[in-house]
């Protein structure tokens, strides 16, 4: 498998660049997760400022304090990578979206003039618009000329461009709304929760954008193989989103710790969660106050799925086996096996030492990995089922029919 060489109307720097807002798309989760592991996500209460300042004005001796170093790091990078995806978006289209950049910027530029004089509440949001809106008419203003890539990568450059954007505000709206109260909980928790959903299917979109400009995509459609038994890899894909956004509650509830022994939980393979058992397993945990019964049930539900996930991407990988050397499912499908296997490790070692952060944040990195690796696989089969079948066609078609003999 190599990605090394792009397709051939694919500039080679266009692959690289992309490949390089993956990376950073990776790393940003990466301090997200770290962020959420640690508690610090309220470190900076303010938003777009901190404390006041500008976001890249805060001074050092700040910045370097408890959680701030966290939350401000996480804040600063997410700012690079949306830079990095508007100018990735402006060089996939080519020049030809330099009008379509000038009408959005000025847009955002003008929303966030009215918007910060309709309603003083949402200031943060204002500052928001005009900072990206300034970044948006810069890159408009790029003027060297270039030619779109394919339609599919320009479509999906165009998506990494306005959900990094949708990312940035909600992101935001998690601090400023911190303070509501929505179903039980605090605003900020419930926007950080679609905040964390999102930045997953982010990466997921900036690694395809990936993989399109690469060469192996454009290989996909030579040599087309039907994949019958693709049902698992859907599954199993499926059940690895399903599983991320069980953690992602988790860590939003702090619910991580909420059983702290495996295979079994408190001794019982379903612990009992009547009013005498959950005061009875706080008492057992150093520095957790109190423990729900629906924080038992999402951990329980979090390891049966991860079981199930494991099983799903096993029986893919078992059905890949099948399909001819070097095919893409085929390659896929060990790549994900591998990575599910240190996933599930890391889940282990995430109970055995008590969520350490280090230890969590890799379960959430490889756990993103894992994602993109069960899209991919789900994008080859598409691939190659629709090529199976469009060769299948034409191969009827160019068939034809047999004259009978005329006696």
């Amino acid at each position: 498998m190599s990605f090394s060489n792009p397709h051939p109307s694919q500039p080679v720097w266009l692959f690289r660049f992309a490949a390089l807002v993956a990376l950073a798309t990776l790393g940003l989760v990466c301090i997200g997760g770290l962020v959420t592991s640690k508690g610090v996500g309220m470190s900076v209460p303010d938003w777009p400022t901190s404390f006041g300042y500008g976001m890249f004005a805060l001074p050092i001796s700040m910045w370097m304090t408890g959680g701030v170093f966290h939350e401000h790091t996480h804040r600063v990078w997410a700012s690079g990578v949306g830079l990095l995806v508007v100018f990735l978006a402006r060089w996939t289209a080519g020049s030809a979206s330099r009008k379509t950049l000038a009408r959005v910027g000025i847009a955002e530029v003008l929303a966030g003039v009215i918007l910060m004089q309709i309603n003083p509440l949402w200031k943060g949001e204002a500052h928001f618009l005009l900072g990206i809106g300034g970044v948006v008419l810069a890159a408009a203003a790029v003027g060297w000329k270039n030619a779109p890539a394919s339609r599919l990568s320009v479509r999906l450059a165009w998506a990494a461009f306005w959900l990094v954007q949708l990312q940035g505000s909600l992101g935001g709206l998690r601090v400023v709304l911190d303070s509501w109260a929505i179903g039980g909980t605090t605003g900020g928790t419930v926007f950080g929760m679609i905040h964390g959903c999102l930045g997953q299917v982010f990466f997921v979109l900036v690694t395809c954008l990936a993989l399109s400009l690469s060469g192996w995509y454009s290989r996909w459609t030579r040599n087309a193989t039907e994949f019958r038994e693709s049902f698992w890899v859907f599954l199993g894909t499926a059940l690895v989103f399903g599983q991320l956004i069980l953690g992602l509650w988790m860590r939003h509830q702090h619910a991580g710790l909420a059983i702290p022994d495996l295979p079994m939980a408190y001794g019982q393979w379903w612990p009992k969660t009547d009013a005498e058992s959950l005061v009875r397993y706080a008492s057992r945990r150093e520095g957790v106050d109190a423990i729900t019964a629906l924080q038992i049930h999402m951990h329980m539900f979090h390891r049966i799925n991860a079981v199930l996930a494991t099983l799903a991407i096993c029986m893919a990988f078992r059905f890949s086996r099948n399909l001819p050397h070097g095919h893409p499912v085929r390659t896929l499908g060990s790549l994900w096996l591998c990575l599910i296997g240190v996933q599930f490790s890391l889940g282990l070692l995430t109970v055995l030492t008590d969520r350490a952060a280090d230890i969590a944040t890799a379960h959430v990195a490889v756990g993103s990995l894992t994602l993109a690796l069960g899209c991919w696989s789900c994008w080859a089969v598409r691939v190659h089922q629709r090529q199976f079948a469009e060769e299948n066609r034409v191969l009827a078609g160019s068939v034809l029919p047999e004259i009978p003999a005329v006696r």
